[in-house]
Formats: C-alpha cells, structure tokens, sequence
C-alpha cells in the first residue's frame, strides 16, 4: 500500500525527501538532459526552500519516494514569473489561491501501466490537496511532449501562451484551474485515483 504525504521539507520523513531529490536528478537531469543545478546526486534549485510544499507518494514499506509535485506561492517569486514570463501572452495568474505546480516527477522504475498509475494518483492528490486548501488553481510550465497529458487529466486548462521553441525546448506555460466539478470531470476521463485520507502532523497523509 502507498502514502501521499504533503507537507514542506521538515515535515516529511529526512530519508523520503532526499529520495525524491535523487529521483528528480535521475528522471530531469539524467533521462531528460535539463540543465538544472545539482549536487550529490541530487536535484535542488534555490525553489527548495521553506515556502515550498511537496505532494510525495511514498513507498510504505521502505518510505522511498515514487512520484512528487513542488507547489510555490505565485504571491512570490516563482519559476514561471522569474525564468518564463515570455513564455505568457497574459497576466501571470497570482493570488493566495493559486500555486504553482513543479517538478511533477514520477519514479522511471516499473512498468508503464505502474507509472501510469502513479501518475494519476499524483494528479488527483493535487486536485484533492487543492480542495481541502482552498487552492483554485495551479500554473505551471511543461514540456510539449508532456503537454496533451496534462490536458487531458479532465480539469480545466487554459493555455497563457502558445508553445515557444527555448533552449531547453518546446515549453508552454498552463493555468490549471480547480473547483468542485474537477473530480467529476476526471473521473470521467478515467483519471481520478484517490487514496483515502487521513491526519498527519497538521498536514495531511493518504494511506
């Protein structure tokens, strides 16, 4: 059985936590060839930092992390308004109920229908997380090969920009919005996958 654990850094288990960094560093810098910083096998930006909260689902058995997402307040300085702005013709989407989504990152280990469905899960944590918070939304930038995926997990997206060729390739930049129809929508896009939820540390775990 898997948890999702939400939380910042000093809430998740130490050993969860620098997994999924070494994950990170395997699947975006060793598989996907991005040139992000990163130091003893692990991938952490300057983003990693006390306002970060991450969605983790872990192994429970061993607690080793199997997918995760990096949510950042847009009322500060974010990826998409510090290093993408011109990937936008609009206003950055902002406000106490919008986050930023990042470093969606699922474990290259198992076969494509386990990864599949951790992916979903992972996607539906989110919607479920930003439900209980009160989150409306989430922006975010993707790579095009990535893009008809999170198109089509069934909430609705707006695209801020038309995809741009960069250095790190074909990017596009999403606002993803969420709200008390999301989880019908996905469930009839045959994406929701929810885990039941449960009290952790003033946060929340799903067990």
């Amino acid at each position: 059985m898997k948890n999702v654990r939400i939380g910042s850094s000093d809430e998740i288990n130490s050993l969860t936590i620098k997994s999924m960094f070494l994950e990170r560093k395997r699947v975006f810098i060793d598989m996907m060839g991005w040139g992000l910083t990163h130091f003893d096998g692990l991938e952490v930006d300057e983003f990693d930092n006390i306002s970060a909260t991450y969605v983790i689902i872990v192994d429970e058995g061993s607690g080793l992390h199997l997918a995760s997402a990096r949510l950042l307040p847009t009322e500060q300085p974010h990826l998409l308004d510090m290093l993408f702005a011109d990937l936008c013709d609009v206003d950055i989407p902002r406000g106490p109920d919008i986050r930023e989504l990042t470093r969606f990152c699922v474990s290259p280990q198992g076969n494509a229908r386990q990864r599949l469905e951790l992916r979903n899960q992972l996607f539906t944590a989110l919607v479920e997380y930003a439900l209980m918070q009160g989150i409306r939304g989430y922006t975010g930038v993707t790579h095009a090969s990535f893009l008809s995926q999170v198109l089509s997990i069934g909430w609705r997206c707006d695209m801020l920009g038309l995809p741009r060729e960069t250095s790190g390739g074909t990017l596009a930049a999403v606002h993803a919005h969420v709200g008390s129809e999301t989880i019908g929508l996905m469930r009839r896009a045959d994406t929701f996958a929810a885990l039941p939820m449960l009290p952790y540390h003033g946060v929340s775990i799903a067990a």
